[in-house]
This record gives structure tokens, sequence and C-alpha cells, in this order.
């Protein structure tokens, strides 16, 4: 199981890096341009990632109050690409480091709602990998709705192959 986390969490890292490097050589006012899109720009489908992997860090970490990055955030698209990848390398120091019983364990957190839950810490990154891939393909929906060239694959079998 750890070895797939490991995996799952260098790739998280590679598809973003590759990605946002795509989203920050655009122009501003390309990263702030409204579309039809679950978060309506580039520059909020960052934050959103963001703030889903750095939410999940403070509901392991056990913190009381949750706040998400974004509420008190006042950076550009670049800025905050670069505090998602500082979020991407605390996940996979995390995990290469952890040992079987803590991706065993059992944790209880609170969603946004303040609904319980209580799930192994593996299910949550699991649930925290494919969430990263989920909100890619909506940055490339975007990328692609603003006619974007020259967008990047980050298909989990190509970084596989780089990676043997």
């Amino acid at each position: 199981m750890k070895e797939i986390l490991q995996q799952l969490s260098a790739y998280n890292i590679w598809a973003n890096q590759l990605l946002c490097k795509r989203v920050v050589s655009l122009t501003q006012e390309v990263q702030l341009q409204e579309v039809k899109s679950s978060f309506n720009s580039l520059h909020r489908t960052i934050l959103h990632l963001w703030d889903a992997e750095n939410i999940w860090w403070q509901r392991m970490k056990l913190q009381e109050k949750i706040t998400p990055p974004s509420e008190s955030f006042s950076g550009n698209t670049t800025e905050a690409v670069n505090e998602l990848i500082l979020q991407n390398k605390k996940w996979n120091e995390w995990v290469l480091a952890s040992q079987e019983h803590q991706l065993l364990h059992v944790f209880q957190y609170q969603n946004l709602q303040r609904d319980v839950f209580k799930q192994p810490l593996y299910q949550m990154l699991v649930h925290l990998f494919h969430h990263g891939s989920y909100t890619r393909g909506q940055i490339v929906n975007i990328l692609r709705q603003l006619e974007v060239d020259k967008i990047p694959s980050t298909d989990f079998i190509i970084w596989s192959r780089k990676n043997r």
C-alpha cells in the first residue's frame, strides 16, 4: 500500500508542476479570465486545489479550526502555484516517512458542513490524489475554453513510464 501511495504522491507533484508551468506562462489576464467551470478561472481552480490539499493536511494534523488558505491569500497565480507545490511536497514527505500503522490509522474529522466521519488515513490519501487528477482535468478544460495550445498531458501512465 505504501508503495502505491508514494507513487501517487510523486505523480501528484510532477503533474501539478507540469500543468501549472503552462498556466503561469500565460498572462495574468488569461489566468483570471472567467469561464464556465466549477471554479470560474484558472486562478480560482489553482486556489481550490491548494485549499483542498491544505484542508486535508489540517484535518490530518488534528487542527481544531480548519481554515482554507485562500481566505487570507492575496497573491497572484504564480504565488498560488508555489504554495500548492509546497503543500504537495509536504504530503510527499509525510507519505515517504509514514509507516504501515499510520496509513491504517482511523482518524476522525469534520467536513466543511461539520458532518463527522472516521476513515483510515490511506483512504483519505487516495481521495486526495484522485481529487488532484480530477481538478487538473478541470484546469485542462478551462485552458481549452481559453483556446490555449500546448497543454501538457499529465496522465499517470506517462509519469510511470518515466519513473520505472
